[in-house]
């Protein structure tokens, strides 16, 4: 069933579709203004967010460097001890013991056991937001340009899949501070789905979206990306990671279409029985 579900989606493909160009004469619906403001006042969130870094938790080194280094090194050991063991029956001692360092030495780059936490999360959010926006200076070479976007965005959560998992199970864990700038984060990582979505359709690579499919779009990539992650316990026996990135783009391309509307100058059945042979994504 999941097989021939699957099989359909990639036939009605949004990738079986050519993609044109809108001429400079056709003019943004009202919603899609309304859109792009609200675009706007995400843009301001997301700085707002970008100020609340590690750099607010305290240290005692000044070579900033070296606390990034550092803070990386006990955030790999976090990872793998909250995992094994649970954020609460887990100490900074044995966090350092994995890490290679002293208990000590430890608390010169972080003050709490929640601080670990809080800089897993922000580990995550900084590596989705460095691969998103490398996509997005990136040429598309051949590929649909939102493809590039989805596929970097996947590979992190791939990459980054235990410190995922960990977030979901243990961010209520933390302070309501730290709770409210890792939920700041997460809405920034989905601003920049939003804004590459927004930047599509200004293009005309994209259909006009209303604001609030828009939202929702940026959502289901943002989401779509973390379900590898958690539940990668049924998905990774079943899909390599490619194969997965190439399904839920399908998906995601095909929410993307203009409503009722098909593959270019091809009638709906066509579409339907369409084998895409397309695999430059």
């Amino acid at each position: 069933m999941i097989e021939r579900s699957l099989n359909s989606v990639t036939a009605n493909s949004a990738y079986c579709r050519p993609y044109v160009k809108r001429g400079h004469g056709q003019r943004a619906t009202p919603s899609s203004r309304r859109g792009q403001a609200d675009i706007r006042g995400n843009e301001k969130a997301i700085v707002k967010a970008k100020r609340n870094t590690s750099r607010d938790i305290p240290t005692q080194v000044k070579n900033r460097d070296l606390v990034e280094r550092r803070r990386s090194q006990i955030v790999d050991a976090a990872v793998g001890m909250f995992l094994q063991k649970g954020f609460h029956r887990t100490t900074t001692r044995q966090i350092a013991q994995a890490a290679g360092i002293s208990n000590g030495l430890l608390y010169e780059y972080v003050s709490t056991k929640e601080d670990i936490l809080y800089l897993v999360c922000e580990a995550i959010h900084a590596e989705m937001q460095r691969a998103v926006t490398d996509a997005l200076a990136r040429p598309a070479n051949g590929a649909h340009p939102l493809a590039a976007v989805i596929r970097q965005y996947f590979l992190v959560c791939h990459r980054m899949g235990d410190h995922i998992l960990l977030i979901y199970q243990e961010t209520q864990a933390l302070s309501a501070k730290w709770r409210k700038i890792v939920l700041e984060n997460e809405i920034r990582i989905t601003g920049l789905f939003a804004q590459a979505l927004s930047d599509l359709v200004q293009r005309g690579v994209l259909p006009v979206l209303d604001r609030r499919a828009l939202e929702l779009i940026a959502h289901n990539i943002s989401v779509l990306g973390h379900m590898w992650a958690f539940r990668r316990w049924f998905l990774a026996g079943r899909y390599t990671i490619d194969e997965y990135i190439r399904f839920q783009t399908d998906i995601i391309l095909n929410l993307c279409r203009e409503p009722g509307s098909c593959a270019g100058n091809l009638t709906e059945a066509a579409c339907r029985n369409a084998v895409c042979t397309d695999t430059n994504y």
